[in-house]
């Protein structure tokens, strides 16, 4: 049994003191949960999670890292700084990177690689746009997303990977792709998976990352290949996180 993980995308949000607030209500709400949770937040708070979240169950990370080591590469973020301050996680090609920073398929790849010799779990973020979707490309383009990341791994590093399926059309839209669709796509990524180690394959967590809330949360991870969620909005709100993390009970 794939254990759950539920996320937190904070995105460009917080303060030092609204964080505080918010990481004391999350880590007090967090009973004995059998998920895994974490939060992913902006660069500048990553030393405030350290500090106050060490020895307790909620994990941290960050929001992107760049694929380079180190060197002329102003305003990037090495895996070495991750590791600095401590973090289990990177989201990487969230659709925000590649629709507004024009990350390509390849350079996704390329951040995966890296967080992988770090040992820093790559949250890697795939999906399809509305128009793609009406097109009736989505599994085609989810295909294509996850096959530069697997051509650029080895075998052993696929069960290393968290995956995170978000239609673009239903990210902070409000909208939400139905827990069959949602799980529809899942299936196919871990059929892409399984291509590449099918024993893998089996263990990694997929995450959906499409306004998952605590009124559908349940409902969606009831679904056979979603292990849990990347939450955006909800993860501001301890009350709204804590229920989706319990949802995964």
């Amino acid at each position: 049994m794939r254990r759950k993980l539920v996320v937190g995308n904070w995105k460009m949000n917080g303060s030092r003191t609204s964080n505080a607030v918010l990481l004391s209500e999350i880590v007090a709400g967090l009973t004995a949960s059998g998920a895994a949770s974490a939060v992913c937040v902006p660069a500048p708070y990553l030393a405030q999670c350290q500090a106050q979240l060490a020895g307790s169950a909620l994990g941290w990370g960050a929001q992107d890292v760049s694929a380079q080591a180190s060197g002329a590469y102003t305003g990037e973020i090495s895996t070495a700084m991750l590791q600095d301050f401590g973090c289990s996680y990177v989201v990487i090609g969230h659709s925000e990177r590649r629709a507004y920073h024009g990350e390509s398929d390849a350079q996704v790849a390329a951040k995966t690689v890296a967080a992988l010799a770090a040992g820093i779990t790559p949250i890697v973020c795939i999906g399809e746009t509305l128009a793609q979707r009406e097109a009736g490309q989505t599994n085609a383009v989810v295909a294509q997303q996850l096959g530069a990341v697997l051509a650029a791994i080895g075998n052993d590093d696929v069960a290393k990977l968290v995956l995170a399926y978000e239609p673009v059309w239903a990210i902070g839209t409000g909208k939400t792709a139905t827990p069959q669709m949602a799980q529809d796509v899942h299936q196919v990524l871990r059929g892409e998976l399984a291509a590449k180690n099918a024993v893998a394959a089996a263990g990694v967590q997929i995450l959906y990352g499409g306004s998952m809330k605590p009124e559908n949360a349940k409902e969606l991870m009831a679904m056979p290949d979603i292990d849990g969620g990347l939450i955006g909005g909800a993860a501001l709100k301890a009350a709204d996180f804590l229920a989706i993390i319990h949802a995964a009970d």
